[in-house]
């Protein structure tokens, strides 16, 4: 694995007397990936700017703009090989902004403020919840021991589709759902339990293997349904979110069943014989 930014020893007196090496050029499918997470990160702090200036709408354009740059530079990585440790601090870096931070800024401004300092607490909580749950991601990825079938789930809900649920009330409102003296309290609850459903142990579907073979019959199809999702996106915007919020929160029990059902029909552990010498 090429590494762009080489770590070194400032107090390694012998390294610094070192003749300068030649400047390497690096190709640039190593570089492509990472200005796709920069792109991401730009969206999210876009969306910091848009949640201060009450512009709630574009903030959460932004968001979603930065969720879906976010499930493009992995596979853009994977697919030209450029794959970097440097690539997954800078990712994780940019979720916390994109998922964590412009998130808990954005429904701060929106209706947690009413509450004071109850509702700072709660946007914190989410943000931490966020900060937590990539941290524990970055750790997971070192395991080797993880059976093969795990790479199908996530350990409690991603980043990502936690931002994307937590703001299901400003969704509802955008549908006319009345802004009420409850509804201030009503969210900062529901902050929380989403920030907790971050760093639970709840596992919830990956998605990683999907898309990674299709097969012939369904290309077309998929075609058709990604471009009808698109336009119904741009569309029905507020339809398309709450509905997609709504159904990830109805699934999340289906993907604990999975996990139990892989459980239950993973082979047991081959006792070690103690005494054996």
């Amino acid at each position: 694995m090429e590494t762009i930014f080489p770590p070194f020893d400032p107090d390694d007196e012998e390294g610094q007397r070192r003749e300068p090496r030649q400047v390497r050029q690096i190709p640039i499918r190593m570089i492509l990936p990472n200005l796709v997470t920069l792109l991401a990160l730009c969206a999210g702090l876009t969306a910091i700017r848009m949640a201060i200036e009450a512009r709630y709408g574009e903030a959460i354009a932004m968001i979603v703009v930065a969720a879906v740059l976010d499930g493009i530079d992995g596979r853009v990585a994977r697919f030209l090989r450029s794959t970097s440790r440097f690539g997954a601090e800078l990712d994780s870096l940019t979720d916390f902004v994109n998922f964590g931070v412009a998130p808990a800024i954005l429904l701060y401004a929106w209706a947690l403020d009413e509450v004071r300092s109850l509702g700072w607490i709660a946007a914190l909580v989410f943000a931490i919840c966020a900060a937590l749950r990539l941290a524990r991601f970055n750790v997971a990825i070192d395991n080797p021991n993880k059976p093969e079938w795990q790479a199908n789930f996530f350990v409690g809900v991603p980043a990502p589709a936690g931002a994307l649920i937590v703001l299901l009330p400003v969704y509802l409102e955008y549908l006319d759902l009345p802004h009420g003296r409850f509804t201030a309290p009503v969210v900062l609850i529901y902050t929380v339990a989403c920030g907790l459903l971050m760093v639970s142990r709840l596992p919830t579907w990956s998605g990683k293997k999907f898309g990674t073979r299709v097969s012939r019959e369904v290309v077309l199809p998929l075609f058709v349904f990604v471009v009808v999702l698109a336009a119904m996106l741009f569309s029905y915007p507020w339809h398309v979110l709450a509905a997609g919020a709504l159904v990830y929160l109805a699934a999340l029990p289906f993907g604990w069943q999975a996990w139990r059902k892989h459980l239950r029909e993973e082979p047991a552990p081959t006792a070690v014989d103690t005494d054996a010498k």
